[in-house]
């Protein structure tokens, strides 16, 4: 699965959680969108492989105008052609769901929206600083889904203050709807986010770990009653509904990123974009690719694989570990130790996080880099 991520780095105003690259205000949507296509031409020659997947986030891509977006897509159909094209996906907010741009994203290929709901409190959204409310989240919702897109919802748990009964509301009322796929992110406090500035200023409140453990180990446990597939940490399913586009970062596919910040991978090198807009389209428009490199030796490839891996319903297989070329024993002990601790499960060559081991992924990840 191979695909191509879109950057569109506009928003309506600051969620202040967000550490994505973004700029308030869309008014220089033309202007990047015209330095987008000049971006392809650059980086894009001839086709480095069949695409499979399109994928526009952000930022918030359902802030510009539809035509935008098509004149991307028909560019993307020039280079790529559309034989093996299966997902287009367009990240929304529910303040931008109406008829007219249903209508448009469909006519024009896109079948799959990802829709920043987070919560469906007033109070949450409000503490978030999210540009729509209950009301429109759910008119939204009802909305795509009766057009017939294939519907993906966040969710975010963790919001300090928030109860365990909420958050059962907030996985119930998601439940009721004819969605496919959910993302469950617990809220983090990172640099350079308002949050982090109110915290320093205004006293704003900490984020709780014991709430985002219980309310993580809640999700589990409910959605996977009600038949939802837990396929990456943050990411659960239907049967046959897994993200496509995501699903390749996970397993290392190649794909080009496109647009300030993006990046991309070919399978030996990471390179990302100049995460300024006017950097960014001052260089397209001189010819120039605005963007940093690194190659991967086989030690960061193997961390890599193992950090991602571990994320995921598939976990990460020795035998593959060894092909890496490296002494693999310290990780191996490691990895029994955490097995014998209960928070990894051994399956043959396979070991996977258990639930109470996806609470701390990233320290258990760590610990078995190279």
């Amino acid at each position: 699965m191979s695909g191509v991520y879109i950057h569109i780095p506009f928003c309506r105003q600051s969620c202040i959680y967000c550490n994505f690259y973004f700029k308030n205000g869309n008014q220089q949507s033309e202007e990047l969108v015209y330095s987008l296509l000049k971006e392809i031409d650059l980086k894009i020659n001839k086709p480095p492989f069949e695409l499979e997947t399109v994928y526009f986030g952000g930022g918030t891509p359902s802030f510009i105008a539809p035509e935008l977006i098509q004149k991307i897509l028909e560019k993307l159909y020039l280079k790529f052609g559309t034989e093996k094209l299966s997902e287009i996906t367009l990240e929304a907010n529910p303040d931008d769901i109406n008829l007219s741009n249903l209508q448009q994203w469909k006519a024009m290929g896109i079948h799959r929206l990802s829709l920043g709901v987070q919560s469906f409190f007033d109070h949450h959204l409000k503490w978030m600083n999210r540009a729509h409310n209950v009301q429109e989240a759910e008119q939204a919702i009802q909305l795509a889904s009766e057009m017939g897109f294939e519907l993906s919802m966040d969710l975010i748990f963790g919001i300090p203050g928030s109860t365990a009964e909420e958050w059962a509301f907030n996985l119930e009322k998601a439940n009721t709807y004819h969605i496919q796929h959910l993302s469950c992110y617990s809220i983090t406090l990172e640099d350079n986010t308002p949050w982090k500035k109110l915290v320093k200023t205004k006293n704003y409140p900490l984020p709780n770990d014991d709430l985002a453990s219980a309310q993580f180990l809640y999700a589990e446990k409910f959605l996977d009653e009600k038949g939802w597939i837990h396929y990456e940490i943050s990411n659960y399913c239907k049967p046959s509904f897994m993200a496509k586009h995501n699903t390749s970062y996970w397993q290392e596919k190649p794909y080009i990123g496109l647009g300030p910040s993006a990046h991309s991978y070919d399978g030996n090198t990471r390179s990302w974009n100049v995460a300024d807009i006017n950097t960014y389209i001052k260089e397209i428009n001189a010819g120039n690719l605005p963007q940093e490199s690194e190659t991967l030796g086989q030690k960061e490839k193997f961390n890599e694989y193992v950090m991602t891996g571990l994320r995921t319903i598939w976990g990460i297989n020795s035998e593959k570990m060894s092909g890496f070329g490296l002494d693999t024993t310290a990780v191996l002990g490691q990895l029994e130790q955490y097995v014998s601790e209960g928070l990894v499960i051994q399956e043959g060559h396979t070991y996977q996080l258990s639930d109470q081991g996806k609470l701390y992924a990233d320290a258990i990840a760590s610990a078995l880099f190279m």
